[in-house]
């Protein structure tokens, strides 16, 4: 099984999240739009941090300059992204697909990143991060999925453990926790292995 891997706002550890996944499971990895930082992409992370052999990088459809919304990115760019562009990659594996920022941002006019998961029709595994706020962009977030019909597999959580909100979103959504990623002190391949390691995944 597949997964499609969504987040509640930009920069809340999608990433950190999909590299546990690859090397919990053993799965390939693909980012279909990287907007900015094309020296040190999502996929390069992954890379650098997943030690499990049977993990495959697989590039990324639109590598954008400008680090912004793609929709942005790929217009000051001259490119134009539609939901033709995207297909799963061919692979044997499991994948983990990794969107670019939260599920409402836009990767072109009238095309936004809830519309390319629907498009690809994997399970979602919902990331959250334990911020003010996070309660209100996490049930957001989630009812934009029920309204699309769009399988949730579960969530996780992402920073310092706040038990009353996520109890309050697990009550609310009726999601599975299926585990909680704290912020490492220092990141390498080796903690995140130590770390998949100690997982008890039922997905």
């Amino acid at each position: 099984m597949s997964y499609s891997i969504v987040g509640i706002h930009t920069g809340i550890g999608k990433t950190v999240c999909s590299a546990v996944l690859c090397q919990a499971l053993g799965y390939d990895y693909w980012k279909p739009v990287q907007a900015g930082e094309l020296e040190a992409t999502d996929s390069h992370f992954v890379a650098t941090h997943v030690a499990h052999p049977h993990c495959k990088i697989h590039p990324e459809r639109h590598r954008l300059q400008t680090p912004a919304s793609p929709h942005y990115a790929a217009a000051l760019e001259g490119i134009t992204i539609s939901a033709a562009d995207f297909a799963l990659p061919a692979t044997d594996n499991g994948l983990i697909v990794e969107t670019a920022g939260g599920l409402m941002s836009p990767l072109a006019k009238g095309f936004l990143n809830v519309d390319l998961v629907a498009q690809l029709t994997l399970p979602v595994i919902l990331v959250s991060h334990n911020y003010l706020g996070s309660i209100n962009h996490t049930l957001l977030t989630h009812a934009v999925l029920q309204q699309r019909n769009i399988e949730v597999q579960g969530i996780v959580f992402v920073g310092d453990a706040t038990p009353a909100s996520e109890s309050f979103v697990l009550e609310a959504t009726q999601l599975r926790h299926l585990f909680s990623i704290p912020l490492f002190a220092h990141m390498d391949a080796a903690v995140i292995a130590t770390f998949a390691q100690n997982l008890h995944l039922a997905l």
